[in-house]
């Protein structure tokens, strides 16, 4: 049986004494703890709930710099990440820089020419152009010797970034010499009261500062015309899965409203493409749906595809580049499903053991992370797959696959990576050319020696017990208040007990999704539940049942868009026969 997690305390219940019994428990287990936190949590405000960007560390020197370099018509750059934060990141200073005419340009890394971040060679030809101030979106902190070539050139550089710096050995965070440096996680000193901003979310709050800073540029963008830009800024807050609390559910609730409405041809037209309905996008269509389109742009080929769908004012241009990305992502499904047949085949000749690590020359890094998952999830372990950059590189990804740290594994693997990054469940690595033949047997000693962490993921305890009669549209009204859910605000998970399973059925061309029919007294008969890709535990107990077999379920609510007068149908997390 799914565990239940603990019932309030007393003096919570009281606290929240003006919500329902699910609301209040919601609430709380999402750090939500007085009647105050609960107003901003459910009611999050644009003009209430955000912080003064000038608040940040080196904010008022940057926008600064910035407004005088678009005033005294100095050449700008943009230099963003190719993914689905910097892509909109640069989309917002793009639409920014040309509304208040400056004179600037985007540069956009390829990711398998050139890989992540700043490099000496764009960087030169920054400064063979004219530009003398450049800004980076997603992207700087950990670039030192870049921007060292920059300021040598007579370029200042303004990073915009929020992950974490290197760290020296000797005096901790590695900053790089930049003229500022915007990155509300690069200090430890940081006055700005919010960590969590994504990419996008930092470069957004420069463009606010910069209108606060240099008021003149009000003439050419009127009060509030930056909350336009918010449709790029929710969409890579919730694509880059940072926490969807404090401002950052703010961005994401009021940058689903304005993508709803957006006129920004592109993003029209991609909808169109993918068969979204633009005025009900939410949290799972950006992050099952445009995401992965956007992201196919750099992994199959160019990411300023993605860049110019959202930046066109021309309507076939925006036709032709969204068709584009719906064929990127395609063949980013066939090519991430040979790979994934290949490492299968693999598997079947060989032991498996504690750890899977296998790897091919021919593979695309850029999709292995895709893969790595669906095969940990698999044969619930950790799986490092690697394959050959454009400038031959052996680069990797890793999913744990399970209760090991994907970090704390890849740091007790010595002499083996010339790099690596990640957090618990997933990771990013380069391997050293020597070692990638024992890479495997190096992790699975490492593993043998790491304690499996204690594991703290409440993703198997139900918020509540309730019956297949309870899933109603007013029911999932009630939780659709706490949405959008991502990162740090997962959607509530409910318990079934003991349903009647009326029928089991697969779909998909490879029969891969898997759909129950689950017995209901509500005047309907049935309800749906499903889950996508059924593997490991849930295609091990699928397996055993057939109609009339009874089990405990453990789902989330959630509307059946596919369908007519879409019902609610539930989204299956596990199954436990009876």
């Amino acid at each position: 049986m799914f565990p239940l997690h603990d019932p309030l305390t007393d003096a919570l219940r009281q606290e929240l004494a003006s919500y329902d019994d699910l609301t209040a428990a919601l609430l709380v287990r999402r750090g939500v703890m007085t009647r105050d936190a609960a107003e901003r949590f459910l009611n999050p405000s644009y003009d209430l709930h955000l912080h003064d960007p000038l608040l940040m560390n080196d904010m008022p020197k940057a926008a600064r710099r910035l407004a005088d370099a678009i005033l005294n018509n100095e050449k700008i750059a943009v230099w963003s990440d190719y993914d689905c934060d910097g892509i909109p990141g640069a989309v917002v200073l793009h639409d920014f820089l040309k509304k208040v005419g400056a004179d600037f340009e985007n540069y956009i890394p390829h990711r398998h020419n050139e890989g992540y971040g700043m490099n000496v060679v764009g960087i030169e030809q920054l400064a063979a152009s004219g530009v003398t101030l450049v800004v980076t979106v997603d992207s700087g902190i950990t670039d030192s010797e870049p921007i060292e070539r920059a300021r040598a050139l007579g370029m200042d550089v303004i990073v915009t970034d929020h992950h974490l710096p290197a760290l020296s050995e000797v005096e901790g965070p590695a900053l790089p010499n930049a003229f500022a440096i915007v990155n509300p996680n690069a200090r430890a000193d940081e006055a700005y009261p919010f960590h969590d901003l994504c990419g996008a979310g930092v470069a957004w709050k420069l463009v606010c500062a910069t209108f606060a800073t240099e008021p003149s540029l009000r003439e050419k963008a009127p009060l509030g015309w930056e909350k336009w830009l918010l449709d790029m800024v929710g969409l890579a807050t919730i694509a880059d899965m940072v926490g969807l609390t404090g401002e950052n559910r703010v961005l994401a609730t009021y940058g689903l409203l304005v993508m709803r409405k957006s006129p920004r041809i592109g993003l029209q037209k991609l909808c169109r493409t993918m068969r979204v309905e633009q005025r009900a996008i939410t949290e799972d269509d950006v992050g099952f749906m445009i995401a992965p389109r956007v992201n196919a742009a750099s992994r199959m080929g160019d990411a300023r595809d993605a860049f110019r769908l959202f930046t066109t004012t021309d309507e076939a241009e925006a036709d032709l580049l969204a068709k584009k990305l719906e064929k990127a992502n395609r063949t980013r499904k066939a090519e991430a499903g040979a790979i994934t047949r290949a490492v299968h085949t693999r598997l079947k000749e060989r032991e498996l053991r504690s750890v899977i690590a296998l790897g091919d020359p021919e593979w695309r890094p850029a999709l292995l992370g895709l893969v790595a998952g669906t095969i940990a999830d698999e044969y619930e372990r950790p799986v490092f797959l690697w394959g050959r950059e454009g400038n031959m590189r052996l680069k990797g990804s890793m999913r744990s696959g399970g209760d090991t740290h994907a970090l704390d594994l890849m740091r007790a693997t010595v002499d083996t990576f010339e790099g690596f990054g990640g957090h618990a469940a997933a990771g990013g690595f380069t391997v050293l050319d020597e070692a990638v033949f024992y890479l495997e047997d190096r992790l699975v000693t490492a593993h043998a020696l790491l304690e499996t962490r204690e594991s703290d993921d409440f993703s198997e305890h139900a918020d509540a017990v309730i019956t297949p009669e309870e899933a109603t549209e007013s029911f999932l009204k009630k939780i659709e208040k706490l949405s959008p859910f991502g990162m740090q605000n997962t959607k509530p998970a409910f318990l079934l007990r003991e349903v009647t399973v009326r029928g089991v059925s697969r779909f998909g061309k490879g029969e891969e999704h898997l759909k129950l029919k689950i017995d209901s007294s509500a005047g309907r008969g049935s309800i749906d539940a499903v889950t996508f890709f059924a593997k490991g535990a849930v295609a091990r107990a699928a397996s055993e049942l057939s109609a009339g077999s009874r089990a405990h379920l453990l789902a989330h609510l959630e509307r059946d868009t596919f369908s007519r007068g879409n019902p609610v149908r539930l989204r299956l997390i596990n199954i436990r026969l009876v």
